[in-house]
């Protein structure tokens, strides 16, 4: 990990790691790794469009749990109740990507039911995928971390297996923002996400595999994964976790030998570019996967913007309110998105199979 790395920089690396492990993911989404070996050759690089990237909802859950951050930085039952207006505006917005659990609790938001009953018994990885921010934010206020991520994940996620995978994605963005650099004592906290015998189970694979220098493709083989990380919780955070600590300190590595193991790439690669970036701020995020995002009105500028607001609010004792960009924008954008998206459908009806 690296240790002296700035507080607002680590922000942007979470914020900005995660559009970019996930709009480099994208394109491959459900794929087999052998078929992405076989689509594109060399490097990952952006490819959605144009040879430009694109982000999908993992980063926008992100950007709206940094906005109601912003909004409500110091109760988590108003913090849930400002996100779960958020992701009904964003419902109507038309967006491209939404979890079959996400997309029935936000309805039932619709109907009338309050954020602390709108969630669905699902174990999918919604509330992981957006929950590296709030471990960032409350990187040392272990209470707040807990109470806001078990908010954030109810609104829409009520299987115990959701939250705990979120509860650890923000314990691991945590840890990385304070420059951890012992992997033995994070593993070891792991288990206190809560005491499920699966997750117990995964931690320990976790430290084995850890303390083996086993290869991520391997780890991937012992969870059943050759064929492509699911969008299962318990098996997309495992495999985001063990790809980041493996290659501590070193984004492009993390971020690649995940996307190689396929399947869920976007959500995978949403996770383990927020951890990575959360580790090496954004400085340690490569150029040309940065500047070939092609984001509008959620730039990449902005999210600087919003890593600077949320560093600011940490210091203050009332909110600081969250950030303004041009919001109609996005019906469009999200227009363009979808026909993008499928074309690349299409395309994956002919060969390379």
């Amino acid at each position: 990990m690296t240790a002296n790395v700035n507080y607002h920089t680590r922000l942007a690396g979470v914020l900005i790691g995660s559009a970019v492990g996930d709009s480099l993911g994208l394109p491959s989404e459900g794929l087999r790794p052998d078929r992405i070996r076989r689509r594109w050759h060399g490097e990952w690089k952006q490819r959605f469009i144009f040879g430009r990237g694109m982000c999908s909802d993992d980063t926008e859950h992100t950007f709206m749990v940094a906005q109601a951050l912003l909004t409500e930085p110091f109760d988590a039952d108003r913090f849930q109740r400002c996100l779960a207006w958020k992701l009904k505006c964003w419902l109507v917005g038309l967006p491209a990507g939404v979890g079959l659990a996400t997309a029935r609790a936000i309805l039932k938001l619709w109907m009338g039911f309050p954020p602390s009953r709108s969630g669905i018994y699902s174990a999918g990885n919604g509330p992981a995928m957006r929950s590296a921010i709030i471990g960032a934010f409350f990187a040392n206020d272990s209470k707040q971390r807990r109470e806001f991520v078990v908010a954030a994940t109810r609104i829409t996620h009520t299987d115990p297996r959701a939250e705990i995978a979120a509860l650890a994605v923000a314990e691991a963005s945590a840890w990385a923002v304070n420059g951890g650099s012992k992997v033995e004592e994070f593993l070891l906290r792991l288990p206190d996400c809560r005491q499920n015998q699966e997750w117990l189970n995964l931690c320990r694979r976790l430290s084995d595999a850890y303390a083996a220098n086993e290869s991520l493709p391997d780890f991937c083989r012992s969870l059943g994964l050759e064929r492509g990380v699911s969008g299962y919780a318990f098996h997309t955070v495992p495999v985001a976790l063990y790809g980041w600590l493996r290659h501590s300190g070193d984004f492009k590595m993390a971020l690649t030998q995940t996307l190689d193991c396929g399947g869920d790439t976007d959500t995978v690669g949403a996770i383990v570019g927020a951890l990575a970036g959360a580790s090496t701020g954004e400085d340690g995020i490569p150029n040309e996967w940065r500047n070939g995002i092609l984001e509008w009105p959620r730039s990449i500028s902005l999210m600087r913007d919003l890593a600077a607001r949320l560093e600011r609010q940490t210091s203050q004792q009332n909110p600081v309110g969250s950030i303004h960009y041009f919001w109609p924008g996005l019906v469009f954008r999200n227009l363009v998105f979808l026909a993008v998206v499928l074309l690349h459908g299409f395309r994956r009806l002919l060969p390379p199979y």
